[in-house]
């Protein structure tokens, strides 16, 4: 919603810096005088900066201006890429190829900008297994990412197993680092997540 300026009458400064039609700076007036100045012109006087010292006024038509607030207002949503989060679930065993899958697609949205829901999925027994343990696997998967992210929500107990949200990380640097050359290493020889201790 566009905050809607103040117009004539209802600005309270008692001094403005006033701004011609043209965009010209004619100065700074008292109110009465930008007032009269206005009505001279047949427009309205609108503050366009009630923040600054003196406020800035201009004289124009408040029509025209709200639509140029609007038409900017438009421009700006248009720009603004709505962020989605995506999810993605890994099990304990899941084979090297569908591994190797996942990870390209969640390298995909990370790529669009947009968030990602990891869920390593665990069943029975593997509930009970030790949290270093299940960890240490979505480390794993962590790792073979080769886009720059960073982690949005640290890694919590979900009803189906652990869960963690990573998103991009635009400040850092796209060159291969030495975490990238151990994730290509482990692209280059992906292995299934190796298999639960029997229980």
């Amino acid at each position: 919603m566009i905050q809607r300026p103040r117009v004539n009458h209802e600005i309270r400064a008692a001094e403005l810096r006033i701004i011609s039609p043209t965009g010209e700076n004619l100065g700074i007036k008292s109110l009465r005088e930008a007032l009269e100045l206005t009505h001279g012109y047949g427009l309205d006087l609108i503050e366009i900066s009630p923040t600054a010292k003196p406020p800035v006024a201009r004289i124009m038509d408040r029509g025209k201006y709200q639509y140029q607030l609007e038409k900017e207002a438009r421009k700006s949503r248009k720009k603004t890429k709505e962020v989605e989060l995506h999810g993605v679930r890994v099990r304990l065993g899941t084979g090297a190829h569908d591994l190797l899958l996942k990870t390209k697609k969640v390298e995909e949205f990370l790529s669009s900008g947009d968030r990602v829901q990891i869920q390593l999925t665990l069943r029975g027994r593997e509930k009970s297994l030790d949290k270093k343990f299940v960890r240490e696997r979505l480390n794993k998967i962590l790792g073979m990412i080769l886009v720059p992210f960073k982690v949005a929500e640290e890694p919590k107990a979900g009803p189906r197993g652990l869960i963690m949200i990573i998103e991009p990380d635009h400040g850092k640097n796209k060159q291969i680092s030495s975490e990238k050359d151990k994730g290509n290493q482990n692209r280059q020889n992906p292995q299934t997540l190796p298999a639960s201790k029997p229980l």
